[in-house]
């Protein structure tokens, strides 16, 4: 069985906002898990950029896991700003 503290990845665990319940692997930087991560995903089309902080850190079937929460005022809107809306169709 692999040490999951010597194994060079982890498992992160999206609990909450636009990526919830979705998992993702990172790798250890000088053996640590990051305290904060953006992720790049697009909602409705358009390219927006999530942040994540650092919650629980665990180990399970011999892997680190660590739950990242998310972090609202930092990231992209989840939902497409009206003012940004294309005018084609507007008055057809």
């Amino acid at each position: 069985m692999t040490d999951a503290r010597q194994d060079p990845e982890y498992i992160v665990e999206y609990a909450d906002g636009p990526l919830a319940g979705q998992t993702d692997r990172r790798f250890l930087v000088d053996g640590k898990v990051d305290e904060r991560i953006g992720v790049i995903a697009a909602v409705e089309g358009l390219e927006s950029t999530f942040w994540y902080v650092k919650g629980e850190e665990r180990e399970a079937n011999g892997e680190r896991l660590v739950t990242y929460h998310f972090d609202q005022p930092d990231s992209d809107p989840v939902e497409a700003d009206k003012e940004d809306e294309s005018i084609f169709g507007y008055g057809a």
